[in-house]
């Protein structure tokens, strides 16, 4: 009997208990530490520079930090606000009178019975007024109910964001350390962690850049002209513009182009044709500008791909799956990858 072999696999399996342990232990927090980690990848350039000037790690990481609240969590603050003021609004009005919405719909279906070209249709505009009003009732009552859990559970939310806060500080000062630690301690190679780690880093910047900045910007803009032509509910409508421009090729303009057209079909002219040329030549247009020179090839991901690992990130894991689902694809990408390089030179070896 070989008793350092069984010495061997002892330690490897209580290594394994324990660290299973461990992670069952920290499942309740994997949300914040997940966000924790993806905040402080981005931010930790900044962290290096402000620490090469300072000198002093803790307020060099305390200060990347502010910055941190100052970027990202007032804006999102005062976007939540807004959203659930409109939200409240929205729900009340569809609740009680129907809404704008309603009314713009039966509009159109007169419009339609009536015409000459149209007349043959026979359409029902009850059965379509009823169709959409459920449609937008399950959009709207989707954002409020989770804003509604959200509030229910404000305390949760808060120990929840001072834990990600707080975690953001020591991933920052501290990250590239444990990143080194775990390099050491991993069996695979330091070529292929590093491959990795890079991975993670360029696809959650990648992520951010190409889903928050330029889904938000055309998300901002959508909002904006749909609050000038007096749309009901343009900041929500704005927000689902923002999930729309995942979607290859057709993006925002599921959401603008139908809009534009009833319209123009209930007799509001100017504010059809509005958001037509706006959606055309602004909101699908200056995507096709700043994805480029923000995103690049930095996610090397295929369109279709980035689109069904969203959504099924979001699925699987709710919100924090847009970020997720990518990245779990382009790491799972990367490890094909590095099978196919092992693979082909262990076949050169032989």
């Amino acid at each position: 009997m070989d008793f350092s072999k069984m010495r061997n696999y002892l330690i490897f399996g209580l290594l394994i208990l324990v660290t299973l342990a461990f992670l069952g232990i920290l499942r309740p927090f994997a949300y914040p530490l997940f966000w924790a980690a993806v905040i402080a990848s981005l931010f930790h350039p900044i962290f290096k520079k402000l620490d090469a000037f300072i000198k002093h790690a803790n307020l060099s990481a305390l200060i990347t930090l502010a910055l941190v609240i100052l970027i990202i969590v007032l804006p999102l603050a005062i976007f939540s606000v807004l959203l659930v003021k409109e939200s409240v609004s929205i729900y009340t009005s569809i609740n009680t009178s129907g809404g704008e919405i309603n009314a713009t719909i039966m509009k159109v279906a007169e419009t339609i019975k009536h015409n000459p070209l149209t007349a043959r249709l026979s359409i029902n505009e009850a059965f379509w007024n009823d169709k959409f009003a459920e449609a937008t009732t399950f959009l709207v009552n989707y954002v409020f109910k989770n804003l509604r859990a959200l509030t229910q559970n404000s305390l949760v939310f808060l120990a929840m964001f001072v834990l990600t806060l707080y975690s953001v500080f020591f991933f920052v000062r501290d990250g590239a350390k444990l990143i080194k630690k775990l390099m050491y301690l991993a069996p695979i190679g330091s070529r292929y962690e590093i491959m990795l780690f890079n991975k993670f880093t360029t696809a959650a910047g990648a992520i951010i850049k190409g889903t928050l900045v330029v889904g938000g910007v055309q998300g901002l803009l959508g909002s904006i002209v749909f609050s000038i032509a007096g749309i009901e509910g343009a900041l929500i409508w704005g927000i689902i513009m923002m999930i729309c421009s995942l979607i290859p090729t057709v993006g925002t303009a599921i959401i603008w182009l139908p809009a534009g057209i009833l319209l123009i079909l209930a007799g509001q002219i100017w504010q059809g044709i509005l958001i037509l040329l706006a959606g055309a030549l602004v909101i699908s247009t200056i995507d096709n500008f700043l994805r480029p020179m923000l995103v690049g090839k930095d996610l090397s991901l295929p369109p279709l791909v980035v689109l069904f690992s969203t959504l099924g990130g979001i699925a699987a894991f709710g919100l924090t799956g847009f970020m997720l689902g990518p990245i779990i694809a382009a790491l799972f990408i990367s490890f094909w990858d590095m099978y196919e390089e092992y693979y082909r030179a262990e076949l050169e070896k032989n």
